[in-house]
């Protein structure tokens, strides 16, 4: 019973060890490596998070000094300036020991989330190389290094980060943990950095995926292979497009509030965005101006109105008696109100070139620029997969439905190709 006593108060002690010791490391008791006492000395000192502990001081020049310090074995630690608070378009100062117990600290852009697109030797922040010092002295790694800026800085993105694993050739794996904050070097003071655009990021490509990539294109093959299921064909394609075009409209409000935070630069994706934007608000108006109006009624003789309202839905039978009092027959347009003529008319298939074409070229060019979001937007592997198999999953189902459709359309000649609704 001794033993199991003892050997459970050596358990207690150890787990409050474990549980005090970030606690204990993450501080400012210790004192600086006497090679860094020379340059680095009278500095404010902080901690930021976890082990990790921010020396630094601004002087008259507008010089930042600083010294971050954390526990270490291997790997490398890195210390990001953001304008935003998102590590791509950052620049950051890395340190690590290497193999061979040399030191390295240098200046990397992050221009994007994959090890390749962190490029070292390049970024916004201005230093000599001379300045830089990385030490690691009792199971801790020191980086000090100095910066120029043009002002003094007061609040700002900081982004922490540390890699079990040793950097060759200079490249960085990806990192075990990060974190942004904003710390204020007036002050002293910190607070984590507010999530906001990247979940706003997240938002306007979830949405605008979602809608052009997902919804419209659906409501797309609904219109061009089941016409048969007149006229609940036509229901569903209105529905679907004008459901897909409000998310996708709040997927574009997204974008616009995002690149109001972070001015990003990105006028490819912007231009595309707009031009798709305008295709398909000539696409609404259209739609909202004909989808009350099914071709049952547009196409009906006079006296024939009364018995086509028969067979419409009753949601449709109120719009359907207004329109059989305004328009006695004829066949130039399906009502005054619409630019779509009836299917009679000899300038219905005009009107199905424009309609048809505007709508696949407004697809198209949303597909473009969801491949180019995510690429600008850094996104990761996990939505290129995810719209790559989306995207292939529709054109194995227009590839076949086309296929069957042609297939009929042979099979009986009196049909015409091409879709017309």
């Amino acid at each position: 019973m001794v033993g199991i006593g003892r050997c459970a108060s050596v358990g207690a002690l150890l787990v409050a060890l474990a549980v005090l010791a970030p606690a204990v490391t993450a501080t400012c008791d210790d004192e600086l490596p006497t090679q860094l006492v020379g340059n680095y000395s009278g500095l404010a000192c902080t901690p930021v998070w976890n082990t990790f502990v921010l020396r630094y001081a601004q002087g008259k020049d507008n010089v930042l000094r600083v010294v971050l310090s954390t526990m270490y074995s291997t790997g490398w630690v890195g210390m990001g300036f953001s304008k935003n608070g998102l590590m791509v378009g950052s620049s950051a100062m890395v340190g690590w020991m290497g193999k061979t117990g040399v030191a390295h600290i240098k200046q990397f852009q992050l221009q994007g989330k994959t090890p390749s697109q962190v490029v070292v030797d390049k970024g916004s922040l201005v230093s000599n190389d001379h300045d830089h010092t990385v030490l690691v002295q009792q199971a801790k790694i020191y980086l000090a290094f100095q910066l120029r800026f043009t002002q003094p800085l007061k609040s700002q993105s900081v982004l922490l980060a540390f890699g079990s694993a040793i950097p060759v050739n200079d490249r960085l794996s990806e990192h075990q943990d990060k974190t942004a904050i904003v710390f204020d070097f007036t002050t002293g003071s910190s607070s984590s950095a507010s999530s906001f655009p990247e979940g706003l990021k997240r938002t306007h490509g979830a949405l605008n995926l979602f809608a052009w990539g997902v919804l419209l294109p659906i409501g797309a093959i609904v219109a061009r292979y089941c016409r048969r299921w007149d006229p609940l064909w036509f229901y569903l394609h209105t529905g679907i497009q004008f459901v897909g075009f409000i998310l996708g409209l709040a997927g574009i409000v997204a974008g616009v509030s995002l690149y109001n935070k972070i001015q990003a630069n990105v006028p490819a994706h912007r231009g595309l965005g707009i031009f798709v934007l305008v295709l398909g608000i000539l696409q609404l108006i259209e739609m909202l101006r004909t989808m009350h109006i099914p071709d049952e009624l547009s196409r009906s003789p006079p006296g024939a109105c009364s018995r086509a309202l028969l067979g419409l839905p009753t949601a449709a039978i109120s719009t359907g008696i207004e329109h059989c009092k305004r328009v006695p027959g004829g066949d130039a347009v399906s009502t005054a109100d619409s630019l779509r003529p009836n299917k009679d008319s000899k300038y219905r298939k005009f009107w199905n070139w424009y309609h048809h074409w505007v709508g696949r070229l407004a697809l198209f060019f949303a597909a473009v620029n969801i491949v180019l979001g995510i690429k600008v937007g850094a996104a990761g592997n996990s939505w290129k997969i995810g719209y790559g198999f989306n995207l292939a999953i529709l054109l194995i189902t227009i590839i076949t439905l086309e296929v069957l459709l042609w297939t009929r359309w042979r099979n009986n000649s009196s049909s015409t190709p091409g879709p017309g609704y």
